[in-house]
């Protein structure tokens, strides 16, 4: 796959995952939001959570949630934390959440909570 075409593929993955998460009731507050070395895909909102989403595209989920590696997730959370300084009533009452949506062809995206820890939430 040329690079381009992986682009491609990954927006329409995350626009998929974003259509998913807006009709289970989220409203998704920034897209590929980008920050001190890292990215957060989606950053949704429900019911008193932000959730900051990582989205995989992968024939299996235990093969998608091993691609969120510890270095993937540092930089993640630093993305976070930069998110959350620039959007500081974030930071008041709302519980903050790593998830993950899953995508693959052959069933509906599958939306995993608290797929793993933000590093810099305690």
């Amino acid at each position: 796959m040329t690079r381009a075409a992986a682009r491609d593929f990954g927006e329409r993955s995350e626009t998929a995952a974003a259509d998913f998460l807006f009709a289970g009731g989220y409203r998704i507050l920034a897209r590929n939001f980008t920050a001190q070395g890292g990215e957060v895909d989606i950053v949704a909102a429900r019911e008193g959570v932000i959730a900051f989403v990582e989205v995989k595209a992968r024939a299996e989920v235990e093969v998608a949630l091993a691609s969120i590696t510890p270095a993937k997730r540092r930089r993640l959370s630093r993305a976070v934390a930069a998110w959350v300084a620039r959007n500081p009533w974030a930071g008041q009452g709302w519980t903050l959440r790593a998830d993950a949506v899953v995508l693959d062809a052959s069933r509906p995206p599958l939306h995993i909570e608290d797929a793993f820890a933000l590093e810099f939430v305690d």
